[in-house]
This record gives C-alpha cells, structure tokens and sequence, in this order.
C-alpha cells in the first residue's frame, strides 16, 4: 500500500514539475524558434543597435549607483541597530513589489516639472524626464533593492569572529572592512550587481512612463521591442532573443558565483 501510495505522489510530482516547466519554458522556446530564420536586417538594424547601446551603458551605470548607494545602506541594515531600522528595510523592499506603472507615476510626480523636485531642478538648469538620465533614474529606483538584499545577506553572513580577533591584533575598523568584511561578503555583493545589472536591462514600466520611447535616447531594448511589435516584428525577436541570453547568462553566473548568499541553491 505504501508502494502504491508513493508511486502515485512521484507520478503526481513528476507531472506537476513537467506542467510547470514546459509552461515556463515554452514561449522562449517559441521566441527562439522565430527567431531562428531571421534575416541580418532583424539582427543587424539601427533600432537594435541603438537599444542594445543605450541598455547596456544605462544598466551598467544604474548598477554601478547601486552599489555605490547601495553598499553602506547594507552594511548597516546587517551590522547597525539604529532607530527606524525595520521601516528602513521595508522601504526598500517596496519597489520590487511597486507594480512599474505606479514607480514610473512617482518617479514622474517627483522629478517632472511640476513634480516635487521639479521647480527646483528646473532652477539649476536640469530636465529629467524623458531623457538618457531619466532611463538611468528609472533602472536604478526599481533595480537598486536587488542589490542591498544580496549585499546585507553578505555582510550578515560573514563570521564575526574574524572581525573580532583582527581588532585583538590591533587591525583598525578601516583595515578590517577592506581585508576580511568586504572580501568574504564579495561573491553576494558580486552576484547582486549582476542581479540588479539584469533587473536595470529588463525594466520596462517605469522607463516608459518616465523617460518615454525615444529612439537613441530612452528607447532601451524591452522598448524597442514592445514598439516592434507593431513596426519591426524581425529586431523585437532578435532583441528578445538577447535579453533571454543575458538572463540566462547572469542567472548562471550568479549560481556560480553564490548561490548561497542569494537563496539561488
């Protein structure tokens, strides 16, 4: 009776797990297979071009902001008590489960010209939306949380007790940070710059509301394609079939590289 009772949960599991998969699986399988016959035209045209330059400058500096802004804001989640900690890291929860269209309002209500920080921008001679630095805003507000999660898992899984006799043998705060806190926290700082890197290049909802669809100024790669859909059918599938690419590229170099620190074993 056990036998038969475990045959059929494996059965059960088993077609689950199959449903699931091939229910995830193939639309980019479908995607690829589009693409396949695809002319150099849908590879190589100007659109493509541009969307490809324009995602990878932006998302590198979107990322790179991350991790500058990013870095001391971990640190101190994971190694600080301090007054408002628990508000402070639900606040920065909040754009990942913000839905893109509301981040790209705010972002607009914020930094437009009639936005809270509007008028006085406006006074320095700085215009944010739809431009290059909109884009980069965009990608920063929505992928930065990526980045602090990974890094204050880091930070709090490196063993204290290191930190402490390198203090007993007279190391400063300073030395030790560079020397034992920061090189053993590398890999989840490192797999949450390629997580929040992969979150900049794919974002869409909120660049479109806050930067517009531009070409060679805002019109990233997930703009390009959802424009193409309805003018360029070739350069969507071929910038689709980058992006799956990168994800699955990033998602294994970050298994690589820590799979622990990021929940991703």
């Amino acid at each position: 009776m056990l036998l038969k009772n475990f045959s059929f949960r494996r059965i059960a599991f088993l077609t689950t797990v199959t449903l699931l998969v091939t229910f995830l699986t193939l639309p980019l399988i479908a995607i690829v297979w589009r693409a396949l016959p695809l002319q150099a035209e849908g590879w190589l045209s100007d659109r493509t071009f541009d969307a490809l330059r324009l995602s990878l400058s932006t998302a590198t500096i979107a990322a790179a902001l991350a991790i500058v802004l990013g870095t001391p804001v971990a640190y101190a989640l994971a190694r600080e008590d301090f007054f408002g900690k628990p508000l402070v890291d639900a606040l920065i929860d909040v754009p990942m489960v913000l839905p893109p269209a509301v981040a790209g309002l705010a972002l607009l209500m914020t930094f437009g010209r009639r936005g809270l920080l509007g008028p006085a921008l406006a006074n320095l001679g700085i215009e944010l939306p739809f431009t290059t630095g909109a884009v980069v805003l965009a990608q920063t507000f929505v992928a930065a949380p990526f980045y602090v999660r990974a890094a204050k898992a880091g930070f709090a899984g490196v063993d204290r007790g290191l930190e402490q006799t390198s203090a007993l043998l007279g190391v400063s705060d300073a030395r030790t940070f560079w020397r034992i806190t920061l090189p053993l926290a590398a890999p989840s700082l490192f797999g949450g710059a390629l997580m929040t890197w992969a979150r900049a290049l794919g974002e869409f909802g909120a660049t479109i509301m806050f930067a517009g669809n531009f070409q060679g100024r805002t019109q990233t790669m997930p703009l390009a394609i959802y424009l193409g859909l309805e003018t360029n059918l070739d350069s969507a599938l071929a910038l689709s079939v980058i992006l799956i690419g990168v994800s699955f590229g990033t998602l294994a170099l970050v298994r690589w590289v820590a799979p622990k620190g990021l929940g991703l074993g």
